[in-house]
C-alpha cells in the first residue's frame, strides 16, 4: 500500500510539472465578446480553475484560458507575459508591495460585481485616490497540520510527555513533544516528527516566507506597526529555535534539504512518515485520499516562544488579489469581469471555489451552502471560535522577493552546517533596509 502511495505521489508530481504550460495554449470559442486570459498563482488547483474555465466557456462561448505558474516563479512569469502579444487580462498581486509593482496594469473595481459584493474594505487592496487595484478571493491560514491519530498512538505512548494534544499551547510543550517523538519514531513507526524543511524552490516559501513571518509579526505587535523600512530582529532568536526543530527532529539529515521538494514533504505526512508539516489549508487537495484520514488531519499554531502565546492563534490572511489588467482590450476587460461575476455568483463557480478548492472566501455570494468541506479549514475555525487570536500575515510587507531569497540562502547554509546564524540575522536585517530603500527610492 505504502509503495502503490508513492508511486501515486510521483507520478501526481509529474503531471503537474508537464501540465502548467509555459505559455498560454488558448482557449477556443467565440472571441468576439471578448477573451479571458488568467495567470493563476496557484498549482495546487491548476486543474480545478481549467475545468471551470471549460464550464465557462461551455456556457457563454467566450474562451477562458488558465496558464499556472510554476511554484516560486509567477513575478518571473507575470513579467514575461505582460510582454508579450497576448497578455493575462486577470492576474493577481500579493498585497501592497506586489501591487506598487504592477499599480499601473491594475483596472479600477470600483463598480465591479466582485466588489460589490465583497464583505468588507479589509479585503481590498486601493490607492490613494479611492481605486480599486484589487479584490483578495481567498481567505488562507497556516500553521502546523498534524496527524491526530499519530499523535493520539504518542500520548499512549509509556512516558509520553502529553496525553492529549491539547496540551500543546506553546513551544516550549511543542519542542518536547518533537523531540520525544524524534527519540521514539521507531515505536512510533514514522520517520521524523517533522516533514522534511525542503528548500527547493516549490518548498522555501514556507520557510523564508511563512515562518519567518512570525518574528515580523511579533515585532510590528510590540512597536505597534504594521510595516517598516528597517526591521530590528527582535525575535530572530526565536525564529532560530523553531527552525532548530524543523532540522533536528526530521525526517532527513540536514545535508539533503536542498533538494528536497513540497511533494516530498507531501508525501512524508500524506503516508503517515511524520506527524507535523508546516502548511496551509491549501494543501488538503495535495495530502488528502491517502493514509491520513480527512478526520485525522487537525492544525496548531505555530508557536516560537513568546510570552503569551498560549493565546495565539493560526496564521490567517491573504496574499491572493485578483487584478483586472486595464492595458488589454476593452472588450477583454468586460469579458474579465463577466467571468469574475460568474465566478462568484453561480452554482457552478461557487461549488468549484468551495468545495473543489476548498477555499474560503471574503464573499457575501457564499452562504452556509456554500462552506468548504476542507478539514484544515474546519480546524482553522475551531481556533476562532474558542477566541484565539491570530496571526496576521505581515510578509506582504517583506521588501522585495530578494530579501526572501537571500534569508532563504542563509537559513539553507546553516541547516546544512555550512553557515553561521549570524548571516541569517544579516540577511534578515541588513538585507531589509537595504531591499526597501531600493525597492523605494525616487
Amino acid at each position: 500500500m505504502r509503495m502503490k502511495k508513492a508511486t501515486a505521489f510521483g507520478l501526481a508530481a509529474l503531471m503537474a510539472a508537464t501540465m502548467i504550460p509555459a505559455v498560454p495554449a488558448m482557449a477556443k470559442g467565440d472571441d468576439s465578446e471578448g477573451s479571458v486570459y488568467y495567470l493563476n498563482f496557484k498549482p495546487e488547483q491548476a486543474d480545478q480553475w481549467s475545468d471551470l474555465a471549460k464550464k465557462y466557456t461551455d456556457e457563454t462561448g467566450v474562451p477562458v484560458t488558465v496558464v499556472t505558474a510554476a511554484s516560486g516563479t509567477y513575478e518571473s512569469t507575470l513579467k514575461s507575459e505582460m510582454a508579450k502579444d497576448e497578455v493575462p487580462t486577470l492576474f493577481q498581486v500579493n498585497g501592497p508591495v506586489g501591487l506598487a509593482s504592477w499599480k499601473d496594469y491594475c483596472y479600477d473595481l470600483k463598480d465591479s460585481d466582485v466588489y460589490k459584493n465583497v464583505e468588507s474594505d479589509d479585503f481590498v487592496l486601493k490607492d490613494d485616490s479611492g481605486a480599486v487595484d484589487g479584490i483578495a478571493y481567498v481567505i488562507e491560514t497556516y500553521g502546523l497540520i498534524y496527524n491526530k491519530a499519530l499523535l493520539k498512538k504518542y500520548c499512549e505512548m509509556d512516558g509520553a510527555v502529553i496525553k492529549s494534544a491539547d496540551e500543546i499551547n506553546n513551544f516550549e510543550t511543542l519542542k518536547k513533544v518533537a523531540d520525544d517523538i524524534q527519540a521514539k519514531k521507531d515505536d512510533l513507526g514514522v520517520d521524523g516528527a517533522f516533514t522534511s524543511a525542503g528548500f527547493d524552490s516549490s518548498s522555501d516559501w514556507r520557510f523564508k516566507t511563512h515562518l519567518a513571518n512570525l518574528p515580523i509579526y511579533y515585532e510590528y505587535k510590540e512597536d505597534g506597526i504594521t510595516s517598516t523600512d528597517a526591521i530590528k530582529g527582535t525575535y530572530l532568536d526565536n525564529f532560530k529555535n523553531l527552525f532548530d526543530l524543523y532540522i533536528t527532529d526530521s525526517t532527513c539529515e540536514p545535508s539533503l534539504l536542498s533538494s528536497k521538494t513540497i511533494d516530498d514533504a507531501n508525501a512524508e505526512f500524506g503516508l503517515g512518515e511524520a506527524v507535523f508539516y508546516q502548511n496551509g489549508t491549501w494543501a488538503y487537495d495535495n495530502i488528502k485520499d491517502n493514509e491520513v484520514a480527512d478526520e485525522d488531519m487537525g492544525m496548531l499554531p505555530i508557536y516560537i516562544g513568546v510570552d503569551g502565546e498560549e493565546d495565539q492563534g493560526l496564521c490567517t490572511g491573504s496574499e491572493n488579489y485578483w487584478c483586472v489588467n486595464k492595458k488589454a482590450d476593452e472588450k477583454d476587460i468586460q469579458a474579465t469581469l463577466d467571468f469574475l461575476s460568474w465566478v462568484i455568483t453561480s452554482d457552478e463557480g461557487r461549488e468549484s471555489i468551495s468545495k473543489e478548492m476548498g477555499f474560503t472566501t471574503p464573499f457575501k455570494t457564499f452562504d452556509e451552502n456554500y462552506e468548504s468541506a476542507n478539514p484544515l479549514v474546519k480546524a482553522a475555525d475551531e481556533y476562532v471560535k474558542a477566541g484565539k487570536t491570530p496571526v496576521s500575515w505581515n510578509f506582504t510587507t517583506m521588501p522585495s522577493e530578494e530579501w526572501k531569497n537571500q534569508v532563504g540562502s542563509a537559513m539553507l547554509e546553516y541547516a546544512q552546517g555550512t553557515g553561521e546564524w549570524d548571516a541569517v540575522k544579516t540577511a534578515f536585517v541588513d538585507g531589509w533596509a537595504k531591499e526597501y530603500k531600493a525597492a523605494n527610492e525616487g
